[in-house]
């Protein structure tokens, strides 16, 4: 595993209590239609402490979100909403504490999980290594 362990390209699987989740955080409606199940690639470059995190959607939108563990760095949500956020590292995950929810990250028997939390909503995504 070691400090690579995040490195790669990982494509959707599934996930769970999506409505829930970001209905919860207030996305638009649109939003949610278009994210739900939604085949989304998510790439990693990992140097060290410092993370790329792209996210490509279906149709050609990505969002990435550059940072270094420890440090704050400016960050976009699921919705585009711009904030700042100190990323850190816990017990192999990352965690960002997002304006209206929590963010962790794990690589978990070779897939990419994704967790993320608001107000007791757990919403988790399962991402698939293709790369």
């Amino acid at each position: 595993q070691g400090n690579m362990a995040f490195a790669g390209k990982y494509e959707f699987e599934g996930d769970e209590n999506y409505d829930d989740f970001v209905t919860k955080i207030g996305l638009p409606s649109d939003k949610i239609e278009m994210g739900r199940n939604c085949k989304i690639v998510t790439e990693v470059v990992q140097n060290g402490n410092d993370f790329t995190w792209t996210q490509h959607f279906p149709g050609g939108r990505t969002t990435t979100n550059t940072f270094t563990i420890g440090k704050e760095a400016d960050m976009e949500t699921m919705g585009g909403k711009k904030f700042k956020a100190t990323v850190k590292m816990e017990d192999g995950k990352i965690v960002a504490e997002f304006p209206n929810y929590r963010h962790t990250a794990e690589i978990s028997g070779g897939k990419l999980v994704e967790i993320s939390t608001s107000s007791g909503v757990v919403y988790k995504r399962t991402s698939k290594r293709i790369a």
